[in-house]
């Protein structure tokens, strides 16, 4: 499987195509989410949007993870000796706690300003996981 990535001329282009989709699916959705926590669409009922929203989220990353380690695995050894994946990849556990804490403070249900700043925090987090993501092919 592996080997197909390094030598198919189109195996790892495609992969990344799935990597981008699931980023995209991803970070759409929360951002579609931070919107309504801000305030934008408030007659859209928050429960109903969240579920769909964060659904939706949670396929993308799950597309961006299960192709990241495809990729990861056909050349691990210069990944992890590039700075931008190692900062992608803690930037990737700093996004995790946030989303930890957000949900387990319940920010969704509060809306309170902490969870405003939670929101633009993991927006933010995830900006930076794509700049990362795109300087591993330049470093």
């Amino acid at each position: 499987m592996f080997s197909a990535l390094q030598s198919s001329a189109w195996a790892y282009p495609a992969l990344e195509v799935v990597h981008l989709s699931g980023i995209a699916l991803l970070i759409g959705n929360l951002v579609l989410l931070e919107l309504r926590v801000f305030g934008l669409g408030a007659a859209l009922p928050m429960r109903e949007l969240a579920r769909l929203s964060l659904s939706l989220a949670l396929a993308g990353f799950s597309l961006a993870a299960a192709s990241g380690l495809l990729m990861f695995a056909s050349q691990p050894a210069e990944l992890l000796a590039n700075r931008a994946f190692t900062l992608k990849m803690l930037l990737l556990l700093a996004a995790a706690c946030n989303a930890g804490w957000f949900h387990g403070r319940g920010s969704l249900h509060r809306l309170d300003g902490l969870a405003r700043v939670q929101m633009l925090l993991s927006t933010l987090i995830w900006l930076a996981v794509l700049v990362c993501g795109r300087w591993i092919a330049y470093l």
